[in-house]
């Protein structure tokens, strides 16, 4: 029996172990299931696989030797989905959180969009979540701290909005968190600082506003900290400067003010990267920062440091790039030189060196020559540097771009430069190079870019030039050149040539090569003489022509008619002689056409882009004649030549006579001492701008007895109204308040300013008016309204290249304000209300003649208050001090306005943020998000893209005008050379 019973009792214990095993096969097998078809409802989501990754991934094979798919040995589920970067696009399904075992989710860089489903937060055994550069949207599932074995959270590149959710701050386990690149608000959570073993946080480019909390920047094993481009503001908490474990510290595009850490505030052994550029800050740069032994990359640029670069900074054998640029550095006290260049020596990997727009001064030291071989970029720009270029300079074998523009930079250009034969960029403009250019500057085979604008530079370009088959630019204007080599025209790269402002005699070869690409020539304030070659027909690439202010003769060729692509063409002040080509009707393109003050006859085009041209095009001409709207007379047949004569004897030789009467008899009245001053104040300005007469009388029937009808517009000196005269001329008549403080004495002003003014961009006075009880300016009528009308129509929209046309049309006539006479003059009120633009879509400045005149490099005080609020410089609202530079102050307000249609009045703004303040906040990332929406809209998606860089350069130069600091701002020439660039650059973008 003992034997029956130990063979019953093996028998059912064998049974139960078989019925043991059973279940649990059953159970995985349903288990598997689960997982099998959370991976087919996966897919089933996938909208495109364009590589075909999910093809084996059938019923009727093995899940875990699916793509990407891996499984556990002993149970057989999934732990791992990995699909990185294969092309796919469609949402993720909820049934990923079926996948219950899953410790690693990587579905990086695809196009997986919609929302992140919340079922994720069902994964309680998941480390990694990678889900960065794809396209989803809307909130971060707050189910996610449920996944409490997360290590790393990667969503970066994403549209996720929302806050940042604080319960990811509950993960015990968290050791990276990645949000960079999104959408996300508000602020950073303290409770971030839980996290001790937190080693990696990233947020950068999203719109985070507020501190960074004390308690993150407390956390002991930190390593990563990217903040880049958002909106925090505050000081650096200092506890991030003094930890060890730091290596990467990217703060910068936001708004941290403060003073950085001093002497023993900063312990950062393992740091390779500090970039805190494009903030508000201020004090020196630390010394100790040359403690930091590994640190490769350091960015403090656009800040407000002062003080001089550290000495010490010579140690970081590691340092590749050094960006200090756009601050207020100045030299070691008592150094004659760039002292810390010799330092920077001891920096054997250094490749770009940006130390442009700050103070720095004295001469570059010879051992410039002794900079890292692997030195790239040098541009120490937009300083005070004087004296000469070292010969020493050649040595820098490596370097790509060499800019020294605006310092006062004097000497020769040194040879040696020829023997760096890397350079690609080559900036010398605004100094006071002197001499020739040398012949080795032929020897830079991979030269693209040759800027040497407003220099003393004379003689010849090298005929050499012809060996620089890259070269693409040549800049040269304001130089004292006297000629040019046939070989320059061999160039079959170039596309900007600029000589205008020299001394070029002679003329040109009539046999030059006709250029494929060359977009723009301008030669224009020279002394060329002869003919214009018939075969610049054949610069198929031309878009803009400017010949005007030389002694080309002769007739213009008709071969001009082949420039279809010419947009700018200007002949003006010259002594071309014949009828203008008939063939430019078929310019199309062309915006901007000037024939005048040259000898051309005979009857002017009627067709193509004549039809929109004005009087200004042709004026001063010998015998043009057409339309009698251009103000030439009427073409007359041979027949009527003899009628012509003697209705001028009859009508014309009779107005001579009066006006010479009256010529006498203003002569008379004013050897009359018995007239009164206002009498003679007015005859003064007659005679002194020749202006016709109108009467008062004259101007109440122009405008219907000055009826609101004709009201254009209300300004602090009083009424602005339109009004047609006797001769059908339209004009617009500003009625000065004479109830107003100081009415009198701004007409005054005006008179004696409008006695010297005369500009293309100004506003242009026909006569005045006046008597002891009424007075009156007559200007030109503006048919296109202002700036201001268009900038925020709601009919119609100014494309981008338009509105830069504008802000260079009216830079152009600050030039001249401040630039372009004895005394220079300041506009005070500068806005767009007062930009006027006329039927051709130019601008022209109105108001300047209220402004006060200045003595050459000497500012006024003005007890009355002048300009707008929101376009008066800081310093004029604080201590009324005026000068040039408020103008660019508020011509910088203007630009930022034009571009965001946003005023800096809105109720948006307030003082805690301006408008300012508020481009600066959004600079680069954010661009598309403050600029003029109307404007996007013109744009398709390409072209959007391309024109954002076009954007942030108009930006940033608003922001470079309306500094605080009024030394800080831009000059208009400085000014207009970047637009000019930047125009240049759309054009390119445009035309490809």
């Amino acid at each position: 029996m003992s034997v029956r019973r130990l063979y019953n009792a093996s028998l059912m214990g064998a049974l139960a172990l078989l019925v043991h095993l059973c279940m649990v096969d059953l159970a995985i097998c349903s288990s598997n299931f689960t997982d099998q078809l959370a991976l087919l409802s996966f897919k089933s989501s996938i909208k495109n696989d364009p590589n075909n990754v999910l093809s084996n991934w059938t019923k009727e094979s093995n899940f875990c030797g699916w793509a990407g798919v891996l499984c556990s040995r002993r149970r057989q589920r999934v732990t791992s989905l990995h699909l990185r970067n294969m092309g796919l696009e469609g949402t993720i399904s909820p049934h990923v959180g079926n996948l219950s075992f899953l410790q690693l989710l990587n579905l990086g860089n695809n196009s997986f969009y919609g929302h992140l489903t919340d079922e994720i937060g069902h994964l309680r055994r998941l480390k990694t979540l990678y889900l960065s550069h794809n396209m989803l949207e809307g909130n971060i599932p707050l189910g996610l701290h449920h996944c409490q074995r997360l290590e790393g959270i990667y969503l970066a590149g994403n549209k996720f909005s929302g806050r940042i959710p604080k319960e990811l701050s509950t993960l015990p386990s968290l050791n990276v968190l990645v949000l960079g690149e999104n959408e996300l608000i508000g602020t950073i959570p303290p409770s971030f600082g839980n996290i001790s073993i937190l080693e990696g946080f990233g947020l950068e480019n999203n719109h985070i506003y507020g501190n960074i909390p004390t308690e993150l920047a407390q956390l002991p094993n930190l390593k990563l900290m990217y903040l880049a481009f958002n909106y925090l503001t505050g000081p650096i908490p200092p506890a991030i400067f003094n930890k060890s474990s730091m290596a990467q510290i990217v703060l910068n595009f936001n708004a941290f003010f403060g003073n950085l850490p001093t002497n023993n505030g900063i312990f950062l052994p393992n740091l390779e990267l500090l970039l805190l550029d494009d903030n508000q800050l201020t004090g020196n740069i630390p010394s100790p920062l040359s403690n930091s032994s590994k640190l490769t990359m350091l960015t403090l640029s656009t800040n407000l440091l002062t003080g001089p670069v550290p000495k010490h900074l010579g140690i970081l054998k590691h340092l590749k790039h050094l960006n200090l640029f756009q601050n207020q550095l100045t030299n070691e006290p008592g150094s004659i030189e760039l002292s810390f260049l010799t330092d920077l020596t001891n920096c054997t990997s250094l490749v770009g060196l940006e130390v442009q727009q700050n103070k720095l001064s004295g001469t570059l030291p010879n051992s410039i020559g002794n900079l890292s071989n692997s030195l790239q970029h040098l541009d120490v720009s937009e300083n005070q540097l004087v004296g000469t270029i070292p010969k020493e300079i050649g040595s820098l074998r490596n370097l790509t771009l060499l800019s020294l523009a605006v310092n006062n930079l004097n000497g020769n250009i040194p040879s040696t430069l020829g023997e760096v034969k890397s350079l690609q960029s080559l900036y010398l403009g605004y100094n006071n190079f002197h001499g020739s250019i040398p012949n080795e500057i032929c020897l830079l085979r991979n030269l693209g870019e040759l800027y040497a604008e407003k220099n003393e530079l004379s003689g010849s370009i090298p005929s050499c030039i012809e060996n620089l088959r890259g070269l693409q630019v040549i800049y040269l204007p304001g130089n004292k050149l006297t000629f040019i080599p046939s070989s320059l025209w061999n160039l079959e790269t170039l596309r900007d040539l600029n000589l205008s402002f020299n001394s070029l005699g002679g003329s040109l070869d009539p046999n030059i090569r006709p250029s494929k690409v060359l977009e723009i020539l301008d030669l224009s304030w020279n002394q060329i003489s002869g003919s214009i070659p018939k075969v610049i027909g054949s610069f198929q690439s031309l878009t803009s022509l400017n010949l005007s202010r030389n002694s080309f003769s002769g007739p213009i060729p008709n071969t001009m008619g082949n420039l279809i692509t010419l947009d700018y063409l200007d002949l003006s002040y010259n002594n071309l002689s014949g009828q203008i080509p008939k063939s430019l009707e078929a310019l199309s393109h062309i915006q901007y056409m000037n024939f005048s003050c040259n000898k051309l006859a005979g009857e002017i085009p009627n067709e193509g882009p004549f039809m929109n041209l004005t009087s200004r095009s042709f004026m001063e001409n010998e015998a043009l004649c057409g339309n009698p709207i251009l103000k030439v007379p009427p073409c007359a047949s041979n027949s009527s030549k003899k009628s012509m004569i003697k209705i001028n004897l009859r009508y014309i030789l009779p107005v001579i006579t009066l006006m010479l009467i009256f010529s006498i008899g203003v002569y008379v009245v004013k050897r009359n001492h018995g007239n009164n001053v206002q009498s003679q104040n007015l005859i003064d300005l007659y005679a002194t701008t020749e202006h016709r007469m109108i009467s008062y009388l004259e101007l109440l029937r122009a405008t219907d007895d000055f009826c609101k009808a004709n009201l254009l517009g209300v300004g602090s000196y009083g009424s602005v109204y339109k009004g047609v005269l006797l001769d059908g001329t339209i004009v617009a008549v500003k009625v000065l308040n004479l109830q107003l403080e100081g009415a009198f004495k701004s007409f005054d002003v005006e008179c004696k300013v409008l006695r010297t003014t005369r500009h293309r961009n100004l506003v242009g006075v026909i006569t005045a008016c006046s008597n002891p009880e009424f007075r009156a300016l007559v200007l030109q009528y503006m048919s296109n309204g202002s700036l201001e009308m268009w900038v925020y129509s709601h009919n119609s929209c100014l494309n981008l290249l338009q509105r830069i046309g504008i802000m260079i049309d009216v830079a152009l006539a600050l030039e001249y304000l401040h630039h372009g006479q004895l005394e220079p003059v300041v506009h005070c009120d500068l806005k767009p209300s007062n930009v006027l633009l006329d039927e051709d879509m130019v601008a022209h400045v109105a108001d300047f003649g209220i402004a006060k005149i200045l003595a050459e490099n000497k500012t006024a005080i003005q007890t009355r208050t002048l300009g707008t609020i929101g376009y008066i410089a800081p310093e004029y609202g604080s201590e009324g001090r005026v000068s040039t530079n408020g103008d660019i102050y508020s011509y910088g307000m203007m630009l930022l306005e034009t571009f965001t249609r946003k005023k800096p009045t809105d109720e948006m703004f307030s003082a805690e943020i301006n408008l300012r303040q508020w481009v600066s906040a959004s600079l680069p990332n954010k661009i598309m998000e403050i600029v003029d929406g109307g404007l996007l809209r013109m744009q398709n998606g390409s072209d959007m893209v391309a024109s954002q860089s076009i954007l942030l350069a108009l930006l940033e130069l608003g922001l470079e005008c309306t500094n605080d600091i009024p030394a800080e701002r831009s000059d208009i020439k400085k000014v207009l050379v970047k637009l000019n660039k930047i125009r240049k650059q759309l054009r390119h973008i445009q035309s490809i």
